[in-house]
């Protein structure tokens, strides 16, 4: 099992890093969107500090996975970016959302491996 976490760990790593450095340096170009999510992404870019700070955490959440310091967290930071993730794509543009539920899956799964860094965090 430790193994498979550390596969997926740093699998998701290598996304978040590509997904965040694609959008500072412009690696990949978007693709077009529609509807509900053209509007939903020209409101993000209309913030103009939201997108930045997103890729921003997602790069830093990207480097703690790949170099393994500091995993629990950065599960932490990525959660409410990956509910985010699974809820657009689930409802803007459900033909991406496989890759929703795979980041949202990712880091339940590594959230619940290091559940015991959050056991004094919940305590009443």
């Amino acid at each position: 099992m430790k193994k498979a976490t550390i596969a997926f760990r740093v699998l998701l790593g290598i996304l978040f890093l590509f997904a965040s450095l694609s959008y500072f340096f412009h690696w990949v170009d978007e693709p077009k969107s529609q509807g509900a999510l053209l509007i939903f992404q020209e409101g993000m870019q209309a913030a103009v500090y939201l997108m930045p700070l997103v890729k921003g955490l997602e790069l830093v959440v990207g480097l703690s996975y790949v170099s393994g310091k500091y995993v629990p967290l950065a599960s932490l930071i990525l959660l409410p970016i990956s509910v985010n993730i699974l809820l657009v794509n689930a409802f803007m543009s459900p033909k991406t959302l496989p890759i929703g539920i795979i980041v949202f899956l990712g880091n339940i799964f590594l959230l619940y491996r290091s559940w015991s860094h959050y056991q004094n965090v919940i305590k009443a």
